[in-house]
């Protein structure tokens, strides 16, 4: 897996990973590194590019999901509860974290774990940058 990471300029400063391999079992740790590294340097707002994704495993998922809970205790949009109960109705998406491009494969595994109930995915680069 390789990460490369720019910045976007939206309404806020918006963080872009573009991930290219698996993210697995041997590579999901690497990802949760450099999220922590991204959001000690003062990142809020990640958009992950997934286009080259081929495949992503429950450890990827379980790294993505840590990502949202990392930059959700940084900047808290509304209590756990209420955040919770959003994404049960199908009203909460997160502000922090979005996503760009999944592949098929990786479309099918987040549906499948329920992300897509509260992480945005977009085809776009400037209309998910102009999202957050």
């Amino acid at each position: 897996m390789d990460i490369t990471i720019s910045q976007e300029q939206g309404r806020v400063p918006v963080t872009v990973f573009r991930i290219r391999g698996n993210v697995d079992a041997a590579t999901a740790g690497e990802f949760e590194r450099k999220v922590r590294e991204a959001t000690a340097a003062g990142t809020r707002h990640l958009l992950l590019d997934m286009q080259d994704i081929p495949f992503i495993s429950s450890a990827g998922l379980r790294a993505i999901h840590a990502a949202f809970i990392e930059l959700r205790n940084l900047t808290p949009d509304m209590p756990d509860k209420d955040m919770r109960d959003g994404i049960n109705a199908g009203t909460y998406k997160s502000p922090q974290l979005k996503l760009l491009n999944p592949s098929t494969n990786v479309s099918t595994a987040l549906h499948t774990a329920g992300f897509d109930m509260y992480l945005e995915s977009h085809t776009n680069l400037k209309k998910a940058v102009a999202s957050f």
